[in-house]
């Protein structure tokens, strides 16, 4: 098991499974939200629990995806594609080691001019 909260403690968060190997996504919705890039792995909604949940917050992002976040303290959490029986993750939010790895890229075409993408096994322009 592996826990992960916000920064200040209002979602916190239990996975009882294992994660995906961490994607780095560079579209312009996680830029935004981020300031940077987003590195997330995921797991299986059956397998995360919510120990707190007071703070969180769902924002529709697009037609067909929604973001968590923490109401009170900012902190990006997840990402959610509608009809999917998985949740992303922020990997900065998880406690501890993850225990995964930097598999690859996506959407690099729109990648900030501020930073050079660097590891993992692949790049592509879409999901």
């Amino acid at each position: 098991m592996k826990t992960g909260s916000c920064l200040c403690g209002a979602v916190s968060f239990e996975i009882h499974g294992p994660l995906r190997p961490v994607i780095a996504c560079h579209c312009i919705q996680c830029r935004k939200q981020t300031g940077n890039y987003m590195s997330a792995t995921a797991c299986a909604d059956s397998e995360l629990k919510f120990t707190q949940a007071d703070g969180l917050k769902w924002f529709r992002a697009s037609g067909i995806a929604r973001r968590g976040f923490c109401k009170d303290c900012g902190s990006v959490l997840f990402w959610k594609r509608d009809g999917s029986t998985d949740t992303s993750i922020c990997a900065g939010a998880i406690d501890g080691p993850t225990d995964t790895w930097l598999e690859g890229h996506i959407f690099c075409e729109t990648a900030g001019d501020y930073y050079v993408i660097t590891g993992g096994a692949y790049r592509k322009d879409q999901w």
